[in-house]
């Protein structure tokens, strides 16, 4: 059994959350975070794009999505990609 990318877009729930303080929760709550973007949508708000490897076993990746919408400060996130590596 592999590994799978997955990536995760997390929305903030308005501009004004610190985007810093979200990544170092991020990190320090999936530690196999591999890349974390900024994207912005409009009218000052930005999401995260994370990519985070995770085992390829079931119910993995509905946890690492979970465990990204326990994080203050995120409206929602959901996964937006996978692949195996």
């Amino acid at each position: 059994m592999g590994d799978v990318a997955l990536i995760i877009k997390a929305m903030p729930e308005s501009p004004e959350v610190n985007r810093e303080d979200i990544k170092k929760e991020i990190r320090a709550k999936l530690p196999r975070v591999q890349d974390i973007q900024e994207e912005p949508i409009g009218f000052g708000l930005v999401a995260l794009k994370v990519v985070v490897v995770v085992p390829d076993a079931e119910g993995q990746t509905d946890a690492a999505e979970a465990t990204l919408n326990s994080i203050p400060g995120i409206e929602r996130a959901e996964i937006i990609g996978s692949t195996l590596v």
